[in-house]
């Protein structure tokens, strides 16, 4: 099938293929981008909670030191919203704060998504459009004086080709929006987690300063005591 054939269905279809053609752009160009960006950020993501995971405890220094290194990042926003309340350790308002940084970052791990979503919708019922728009000029042969019937039997088989084309294009964009989707889901599982890993982290400094406290009073008490009675 050469370029002029293409044109000539693509002309045939009144220019829907030409529509299904730059739909079929927009979805690649969708798919490579997004594919990049989520990978990046599952790959952050791993990263970011191996390093929490060798860590008991987190100071100040640590938190810049991952917010600066993550920078851009979603991972990035929990990490600096978790130096702003480094002297917070209410386990409720932590994880209060950290579901709001997620929600507000959440937009942006699924942008663009909803394009693929619509072309997915859109394309076979533009090819439909297009074999409508094709079998009428194919049945018109008929009208003209000394064409065979035999001759609509081509421009139907040609008005096809437009349905063909959008399920295509619909059928390779469902597959990545699928994958892409899920991609998504793990992500977002992956903020819940490092979310989860800082708010016990956190909450639990708190908690270990207490227990500390609560031991060392007695000692202080009762060498208070020995030094009077000395």
């Amino acid at each position: 099938m050469n370029v002029d054939t293409l044109l000539h269905l693509a002309n045939d279809s009144g220019g829907v293929l030409y529509v299904i053609a730059a739909m079929l752009f927009v979805a690649l160009t969708v798919i490579v981008e997004r594919f990049w960006f989520l990978h990046r950020l599952a790959a952050c993501g791993h990263a970011a909670l191996e390093q929490v995971d060798r860590l008991d405890h987190l100071d100040a220094a640590t938190l810049a030191s991952l917010t600066q290194q993550y920078r851009d990042l979603p991972v990035a926003r929990l990490f600096a919203t978790a130096t702003r309340l480094q002297t917070t350790h209410n386990r409720e308002e932590l994880d209060a704060r950290f579901n709001e940084v997620i929600m507000r970052e959440a937009p942006r791990i699924d942008r663009l998504l909803w394009v693929l979503d619509t072309i997915v919708t859109l394309a076979p019922l533009l090819g439909l459009f297009g074999t409508i728009i094709g079998m009428f000029n194919a049945f018109q042969v008929l009208s003209n004086p000394g064409n065979a019937p035999t001759q609509v039997t081509g421009g139907v088989a040609e008005a096809l080709v437009a349905t063909a084309s959008g399920l295509f294009v619909a059928m390779l964009g469902l597959v990545f929006f699928n994958g892409l989707h899920n991609r998504v889901r793990s992500v977002v599982h992956q903020l819940d987690t490092l979310k989860a890993a800082l708010v016990n982290r956190m909450a639990g400094t708190a908690h270990e300063q207490v227990v500390r406290g609560e031991r060392e009073a007695p000692r202080a008490v009762a060498g208070k005591l020995v030094s009077q009675g000395a």
